[in-house]
């Protein structure tokens, strides 16, 4: 992308990074919520058991990660020929849509599934808000470009989450979903007047995109990204329940861990972008590493609310640090799969998210405490690690196979 001057750069940056803020508004409003939520839809489970109540709305989590599973992929592979502004702000118009249909539904199926077709577009906006991120900050600056596209979804976590949880407190939860509607509607907006025209890429097709699939180090790039998110969304699904009933916290601080998740998010991501542009292999091990660290301060530190702050922080720091680092290695070992490889990289966090809900809601419905996902999220860790090493391995022979002069594709070793 040339021609445009700085202060259009700017603004055209943050018109993308307004539709992930809503994006993020959308997937993390309900882990703030699930009380009142499961008060609402699920009342006579709760008078019952509030414990089993709050595991069963966490579905509505399970059910939008789905969505974003099925829905970035498909759309991303369809849709790559096709000119960039305009595909955008068809897929945000998509999403205020699907809020207003989950505020609207009025039982607890419909609204999963309004929550299920909601995600639908998520990974492929961002997937496609990534690629022009990245021609618009130039060479040499990818991990920084979809870093900054990702700054609105962290972003919601500090300001936007928090404000909406507290109004969905207030006025109830569907008003919480009637105000991320109306944060699209904005996005739309910007991205229509600040986004420059950026065609499509005219030689894609459906069979080549998919051909990215191919490579088995692609697929281990995904596994590495789903399971290393399930740890993070074992812990964020039910924060609510673990301020609430393991630090003893009144329900009025949840916004406030919230808050702190979301500083925490916006930090990771930032960091996580530099050190992707460094290394993107490199920085996978290392966020691994600084995970297992972080769940373990929480588990052992949660009971105090000082070590909730403090553990949530750094489970969201380096969640966050994660998420441009496994795009940008997706990136070097899709080949000509551009567009698949930035969504489908959504679709394996989502993966994440759906099996961090249902392991964490299990152990709870199992009986063993809200601080139980926690525990869930350390042990992810150990696969998350060798994931990424038979990856990273995988990337080594290809590499000395192509330098031998054999027909395997190369796969960037990004700072291995």
């Amino acid at each position: 992308m040339t021609g445009l001057s700085p202060a259009r750069t700017r603004l055209a940056l943050l018109a993308l990074a307004l539709g992930g803020f809503g994006i993020g508004a959308t997937e993390f409003v309900a882990s703030g919520l699930l009380p009142q939520i499961a008060s609402d839809l699920l009342p006579s489970l709760d008078a019952s058991s509030p414990q089993k109540a709050i595991a069963q709305a966490g579905i509505m989590i399970s059910a939008y990660a789905a969505g974003v599973v099925v829905g970035a992929p498909t759309i991303a592979v369809f849709a790559a020929r096709l000119p960039r502004k305009g595909l955008l702000i068809a897929l945000v118009a998509a999403f205020t849509l699907g809020s207003l249909a989950s505020a609207l539904a009025p039982t607890f199926p419909l609204v999963v599934a309004a929550r299920f077709v909601a995600a639908l577009p998520h990974g492929a906006y961002f997937g496609i808000a990534a690629l022009v991120a990245a021609s618009l900050m130039g060479p040499g600056k990818r991990g920084r470009g979809v870093a900054f596209v990702l700054s609105g979804l962290t972003i919601a976590n500090v300001i936007g989450v928090p404000a909406i949880t507290l109004l969905g407190q207030q006025a109830g939860w569907r008003v919480a979903y009637v105000a991320v509607a109306g944060i699209f509607a904005l996005a739309m907006v910007a991205i229509w007047l600040a986004v420059p025209r950026q065609p499509g890429d005219p030689a894609a097709t459906a069979a080549r995109e998919l051909g990215g699939f191919r490579h088995a180090t692609v697929w281990f790039a995904l596994l590495t990204g789903a399971v290393g998110f399930g740890g993070f969304f074992a812990v964020q699904s039910y924060i609510a329940p673990l301020a609430t009933h393991v630090a003893g916290l009144a329900s009025g601080f949840v916004p406030v861990v919230l808050i702190v998740a979301g500083l925490g998010m916006t930090l990771g991501n930032l960091v996580g972008g530099h050190l992707a542009d460094r290394g993107a292999t490199r920085t996978v091990f290392f966020c691994f590493g600084a995970f297992a660290v972080a769940f373990t301060v929480l588990g052992l530190t949660a009971r105090w609310p000082v070590g909730l702050y403090l553990g949530v922080f750094l489970v969201a720091t380096t969640a966050s640090a994660l998420s441009p680092a496994i795009q940008t290695r997706l990136m070097d070992v899709a080949g000509e799969s551009q567009t698949l490889a930035a969504a489908a990289n959504h679709s394996a966090l989502n993966i994440g998210n759906s099996l961090g809900a249902f392991l964490g809601g299990a152990v709870i419905s199992a009986g063993f405490g809200y601080l139980a996902p926690t525990w869930v999220g350390l042990a992810l860790c150990v696969p998350g690690v060798a994931l990424a090493l038979v990856g990273t391995l995988l990337s080594r022979r290809q590499h000395a196979v192509t330098s031998r002069g054999g027909r395997e594709p190369i796969a960037p070793l990004s700072g291995v």
